[in-house]
């Protein structure tokens, strides 16, 4: 019997990818969304996908064995007003609230839960950090440490809860379709110093890791969603100008990524992670694209 899960955040990059996967798998899918007219127009036509538009029609709903919870306002999408980051936690941390509390009120949860969070829990430096590393503070760790606060209340159901600690997602859209004008041009290069850690993970790893978090009953808590091997910036600059045969030498300053972003541009593109994916490793999982260049030659053919 085909497991029924649950998806927030479905018509997303990550989970546009899941979703296409799940079905070629036979799973029974059910996105909730607030404009599930634009979802449907995003994700494939399919009899084991359907659709709900707020967290009360789920009292209409089958029970679900699985939730994977993605939804969330894009961070990397200009400034970081007041306004957004309120949008932020609502669409994280608040929705994530309300679902455990409407779990509570229907009496039965998802045996499973696989809950958004991000890197930015360790905040920024230098040092390998696997799951178990120690954060340092600022507005990106605040946020994912409250999100996943909120993801651990299905504990309370008798869910096992896994925390996907998400890296920089590479594939067609995300970080990637926003690089790809200026390095394709030749004015690509280094942010800053370069010396900032970047730590990525293929859309396929990406899509495999959800399914190894489910899958996989050791799993629980922190999980972190990153290829084995972490680059600076400035090593991505160059290995993305060698896969298009451009020039990748014109640096970004400090300043004038200060000058335009604000507080987004120091936490997330001149700050850094060195993480390790140390549980998906001990767990079995086989990374199909543990180093940048195939993963960058895949995308990019």
């Amino acid at each position: 019997m085909s497991n029924r899960t649950l998806i927030t955040g479905g018509s997303g990059f990550i989970g546009q990818h899941y979703i296409a996967a799940a079905l070629a798998a036979g799973e029974q899918l059910t996105v909730l969304s607030r404009d599930p007219a634009a979802a449907q127009r995003r994700l494939p036509q399919s009899a084991q996908l359907d659709f709900i538009d707020s967290i009360d029609a789920l009292e209409r709903c089958a029970p679900f064995d699985r939730l994977l919870n993605l939804a969330g306002e894009p961070l990397a999408e200009g400034r970081w007003s007041q306004r957004r980051k309120a949008a932020f936690y609502a669409s994280r941390v608040t929705l994530t609230e309300q679902l455990v509390a409407k779990f509570t009120e229907l009496g039965h949860a998802p045996s499973v839960v696989v809950s958004g969070s991000a890197i930015g829990y360790y905040g920024h430096g230098s040092e390998p950090l696997g799951e178990d590393g120690s954060p340092s503070d600022g507005f990106s760790h605040q946020l994912c440490r409250a999100w996943e606060q909120a993801a651990l209340g299905f504990e309370d159901l008798g869910a096992r809860v896994v925390l996907l600690r998400t890296g920089i997602v590479l594939g067609e859209q995300g970080a990637l379709q926003k690089m790809l004008p200026a390095f394709k041009l030749g004015l690509g290069g280094p942010i800053g110093s370069g010396q900032q850690w970047m730590s990525w993970v293929h859309i396929d790893d990406m899509v495999g890791l959800i399914a190894h978090a489910f899958n996989c009953a050791e799993l629980c808590h922190g999980f972190n969603a990153t290829a084995p091997f972490a680059v600076t910036n400035r090593d991505f600059a160059h290995q993305l100008g060698q896969a298009l045969r451009r020039p990748a030498v014109l640096p970004m300053p400090a300043l004038a990524v200060k000058l335009l972003f604000g507080e987004m541009g120091v936490e997330l593109l001149l700050n850094g992670q060195n993480i390790l994916p140390a549980k998906a490793l001990e767990s079995g999982y086989q990374f199909a694209y543990p180093e940048l260049g195939s993963a960058l030659q895949s995308l990019l053919k």
